[in-house]
């Protein structure tokens, strides 16, 4: 179990958003850390995805505008076709360069960015969904003293990257959708 949780990151992809759907609205409104989640999205589509989550929990839920810092019991979206960094000043920054394994936002981006800002003090989740995009990140992640965690393969509706993060990272924990929302909750 990790000392404290500074930043807690959520990447997926096809199959992920049922995961969400499932687990926000049981996570706890006293969280003392974001929650920042970045989801494979077409650019233009599912513009309504922050109101969508938002209307299943009581945590406050937006789309991140550019330099603005990470704050406690907010869930925090990606904006569809924009990679989304963590700065060193803990704010984010929104990127327009070429695609990282074929998405924009790519998860390896927020993870390996974020991990050089909170070290051990953050918790990367890779869920469901159908390319590589989010090992890398997660090695990062653990470079840097993080907890690395993934979604049970045989619980995620298309395995591959969670099982591709599994066979590639040292990964901390292996957690079907309850053992997800019991994580989370129980994170200092």
């Amino acid at each position: 179990m990790m000392k404290k949780c500074e930043a807690f990151i959520i990447g997926g992809s096809a199959g992920s958003l049922d995961v969400l759907l499932k687990v926000l609205p049981l996570i706890n409104v006293a969280i003392k850390f974001p929650i920042v989640i970045v989801i494979h999205r077409k650019h233009g589509a599912d513009s309504l995805l922050p109101e969508l989550l938002s209307t299943r929990t009581k945590l406050k839920v937006k789309e991140v505008d550019e330099k603005e810092p990470l704050t406690a019991g907010t869930i925090y979206i990606a904006p569809s076709d924009y990679h989304l960094l963590i700065e060193q000043d803990r704010s984010f920054s929104l990127d327009y360069s070429e695609k990282i394994n074929y998405s924009r936002p790519a998860i390896d981006a927020t993870f390996q960015t974020a991990a050089e800002v909170y070290k051990d003090k953050l918790a990367c989740l890779l869920l469901s969904g159908s390319n590589a995009d989010g090992v890398n990140g997660l090695k990062s992640v653990k470079l840097w003293g993080g907890t690395t965690l993934i979604q049970d393969p045989t619980t995620a509706q298309v395995a591959y990257m969670p099982a591709h993060a599994q066979a590639n990272v040292k990964i901390d924990r292996v957690l079907s959708i309850e053992d997800i929302v019991e994580f989370i909750n129980l994170l200092p």
